[in-house]
């Protein structure tokens, strides 16, 4: 019964870690950039679902909606103000813009006034609830985050799989040359896919902000999403969400059977173990080049 609690613990946890790695993913397969902004883009979207809660007085499912409305409109003026620019400069250049967008992120909350610096709680209507089934007690935060990841999972499957946006985001990261000769607005889709990844990674930071509160350093979690997205394979869709159960599971119950400090290493440990075995990850594909 201890075992699958810490199951659904765990599970609960690798769906943010998904959530925020499908934002990696998203970006990497539109641009073939790596962005390490998501996690502060995360947190920016907890505090904005916080403070239309507490400034417009707005109830919660009204709060969240508006801040991932919110979010993706700063992730579409971010990929074209900062972005895109810098496309087709090194990779690098990219990786180091997003970090200082990050810090920059992190800098900007913790100077507003009286919230900024402290940890505050967002009013969630299922907060502290929970349910018992068969002997288990299940937390209302944890059903709320597993149910939201499926839901939202299935929304982006039937919009990838069956709409011509999505349609076109596929050719788009398959071959962005060709697809622009197809006449497909590539740089369009790459801006929309910024907008995308943000929402996706607001949506995280609502979901997580009853479990773990709202502040300023919660974007740090971003960096235990990075190597969900390594294991489930850079790229893949599927492969980032699987990541991202496999990375909560294995700290769940790393925590609670292991010695105490291994469940913060127990990520990179996954990550490493699963790159021996398979390099391009679980659901990677397999890339050669001729030399």
């Amino acid at each position: 019964m201890q075992l699958l609690q810490l199951l659904i613990s765990g599970v609960a946890q690798g769906c943010i870690y998904g959530l925020i790695a499908l934002g990696f993913v998203l970006i990497y397969k539109a641009t073939e950039t790596v962005t390490f902004a998501q996690g502060e883009l995360m947190m920016l979207g907890a505090f904005a679902g916080f403070l239309f809660m507490s400034v417009l007085g707005l109830p919660f499912w009204a709060a969240a909606l508006l801040a991932v409305v919110s979010m993706a409109l700063c992730g579409l003026l971010l990929e074209v103000a900062l972005i895109r620019p810098i496309l087709g400069q090194p990779a690098f250049s990219v990786v180091m813009l997003t970090i200082g967008i990050g810090y920059v992120c992190r800098g900007a909350i913790t100077m507003l006034p009286s919230i900024g610096t402290e940890t505050l709680a967002l009013a969630v209507p299922y907060r502290d609830t929970a349910l018992k089934v068969a002997g288990l007690v299940l937390n209302a935060e944890h059903l709320v985050v597993i149910a939201a990841t499926g839901v939202l999972c299935a929304v982006l499957y039937a919009g990838f799989r069956f709409s011509t946006l999505g349609i076109a985001m596929q050719a788009a990261s398959q071959n962005q040359l060709a697809a622009y000769y197809m006449g497909i607005p590539v740089r369009r889709l790459n801006t929309l896919v910024w907008g995308l990844a943000a929402a996706v990674a607001a949506i995280a930071g609502l979901l997580l902000a009853p479990i773990t509160f709202v502040h300023a350093n919660m974007g740090l979690v971003g960096l235990k999403a990075f190597p969900a997205a390594v294991i489930g394979g850079f790229g893949s869709v599927p492969g980032a969400i699987v990541g991202g159960l496999v990375i909560g599971v294995v700290e769940s119950l790393s925590g609670f059977y292991l010695p105490e400090g291994f469940k913060d290493i127990a990520a990179y440990v996954a990550v490493l173990l699963v790159l021996v075995v398979m390099p391009n990850g679980l659901f990677g594909e397999a890339l050669r080049k001729k030399v």
